[in-house]
């Protein structure tokens, strides 16, 4: 399969695994030389580490590369297959789109609120926000990978015939 265009998810990403590196490796240092830690390294990694992972599935979904079993993908035909692509695309839309919901509500909770983070006090939208919105990059990136397998399938039928 072709390299997808991920190129925002990749960054996106990238970015944030060097941010929790960098949090992490300063709060390190500064705690084995001086004894005291960083307030901010828990709240900042824990939140670039749902970006990284949210960033990261939307890569995946893109490319085809989440794991599966495909025993049942290699032994049906192509009615077969296209079927269990699209349940497979039903089960992450069902899913992603529970976690859109209620990502979404938890953060317009937290907005209307006005609920501020323990750690620092910034207002705890501004990290809940990303939940939805990635779960929806990643909504996108597995409906754009559907379609490609449909057509892939499409091409290797012909392909046999």
């Amino acid at each position: 399969m072709s390299k997808k265009r991920t190129h925002l998810e990749s960054w996106l990403g990238i970015t944030a695994l060097v941010g929790i590196s960098v949090i992490s490796l300063a709060n390190v240092l500064v705690r084995y030389t001086t004894n005291a830690s960083f307030a901010f390294t828990e709240e900042f990694s824990v939140f670039l580490m749902v970006v990284l992972a949210f960033s990261g599935a939307a890569v995946a979904a893109r490319s085809n590369e989440h794991i599966r079993i495909t025993l049942l993908e290699n032994y049906l035909g192509l009615l077969g297959r296209r079927i269990v692509f699209v349940l497979q695309w039903l089960g992450s839309l069902i899913v992603l789109g529970l976690v859109v919901w209620y990502g979404g509500w938890l953060t317009y909770e937290e907005y209307t609120w006005e609920s501020l983070s323990p750690g620092l006090g910034y207002p705890t939208w501004i990290y809940l926000i990303w939940l939805p919105l990635l779960a929806s990059v990643v909504i996108f990136r597995s409906t754009q990978s559907l379609f490609n397998r449909l057509r892939d399938s499409d091409i290797k039928r012909e392909e046999a015939q």
